[in-house]
């Protein structure tokens, strides 16, 4: 394997790189102590990025967007991994690539404008009673004449007040088990669609994360995403290069990012008449999160390196999912013991970092879910997981 970036590569990382240094870091200060991103501030950092052609960059050409190879994305997505939330979002784009499964005219009214950025998507999947458990919804959509009627509720919806349609999942035939389920495109502004609270959280500062409720709302077969009955298998079989991406990629640069503040906090720090990294103790803390970060996007890279080849690696991108957010956890963590009271108070980023880097253990699967995925590959004889030879 070449693990060498090419020109190219390492011509878009460092673009990147530099916007978000330069357009993004800082405003992260007054979103925090806000809450808010203005309006006008979100449409000059979109128009900066889609000048640079940093928009969309993970949705195919034809369409509008970057073309980026799998690997590419990947080494991009570190990269935002260096900012929060809602800049990713504003910025880069949140163009899901379940639109890719938009047909007809489903194309110029969903997914173009959506990589233009002329119309913003969000995913509404998840249930009060149904998180992890994709297969567990209760929203209904009921088949009548020339369309459906869609009933349920939805929460946790991610940026859900700016975003103006959204691609939900229902169940179409409650005797079909997951088979049942099909995926819908739902506008906000339709009849019988109201938006709940905005729930608050313990970190992600500016992002909205919305309950949402259809009663009666009615939708036409045009508003049917990819087939009938085949929603949670459509739904799967593109989240995972997602979760790769949004929890992957961004866990291993918000690592990165904390541990270059550590490291250069324990340099110039001086205890006791000594720099604070001349501690073995502090010195073992820096090595675990520096090794730990080299494993973890060892694995991203490998994943995103087979679904270039045509290959779907699911159990490797659980493994990634697990192996990159748990990493981000023990980094932030070390990251906190290591700059002591100032790693604790509001006055360093340390402790916002450590607050936003909680949910990655828990949103798109929890670890738990994930290492499921992985042991059952394992019981079936998947040693290719870790065997090389057996690939």
């Amino acid at each position: 394997m070449d693990f060498q970036l090419s020109h190219e590569q390492r011509m878009l990382v460092d673009t990147v790189h530099d916007f978000i240094q330069t357009e993004l870091k800082p405003l992260e200060e007054a979103i925090e102590e806000t809450g808010v991103l203005a309006p006008e501030t979100a449409r000059a950092i979109f128009e900066k990025s889609r000048a640079l052609g940093l928009y969309a960059m993970n949705i195919p050409e034809e369409f509008g967007g970057g073309g980026l190879s799998a690997v590419d994305t990947m080494l991009v997505e570190e990269q935002f991994g260096h900012t929060t939330d809602i800049l990713i979002r504003r910025a880069f784009g949140n163009v899901y690539e379940v639109l890719l499964s938009c047909r007809g005219p489903q194309i110029e009214r969903w997914l173009k404008p959506c990589v233009a950025g002329e119309r913003t998507c969000s995913i509404a999947f998840t249930e009060p009673a149904a998180g992890s458990d994709a297969a567990g919804i209760k929203t209904r959509a009921r088949r009548i004449d020339g369309g459906w009627v869609l009933n349920g509720t939805k929460h946790f919806i991610s940026d859900g007040l700016f975003s103006d349609f959204f691609v939900v999942s229902a169940v179409t035939d409650p005797d079909a088990g997951y088979r049942g389920i099909s995926l819908f495109l739902v506008d906000k502004d339709q009849p019988g669609f109201t938006i709940g609270r905005d729930q608050p959280m313990m970190g992600l500062r500016g992002t909205s994360h919305i309950e949402m409720a259809f009663d009666d709302l009615r939708l036409t077969d045009e508003h049917l995403l990819g087939e009938e009955g085949v929603g949670l298998k459509l739904a799967l079989s593109v989240l995972g290069r997602v979760r790769l991406a949004q929890v992957g990629a961004r866990s291993i640069g918000k690592a990165v990012q904390i541990l270059d503040l550590t490291v250069a906090y324990a340099r110039d720090r001086r205890q006791f008449g000594q720099a604070l990294g001349d501690f073995q103790m502090v010195q073992q803390m820096l090595a675990d999160s520096a090794m730990e970060i080299h494993m973890a996007r060892l694995a991203l890279l490998q994943a995103a390196w087979e679904i270039d080849q045509g290959l779907d690696p699911r159990s490797k991108i659980s493994l990634v999912k697990v192996q990159a957010s748990e990493t981000l956890g023990r980094v932030a963590d070390r990251a906190v013991q290591i700059f002591g009271g100032m790693g604790y108070c509001k006055e360093l980023p340390i402790e916002r970092y450590y607050r936003d880097a909680r949910i990655y253990r828990i949103f798109d699967g929890a670890s738990e879910i994930h290492r499921g995925v992985i042991a059952r590959d394992l019981l079936k004889g998947a040693a290719a997981l870790y065997d090389p030879a057996a690939a």
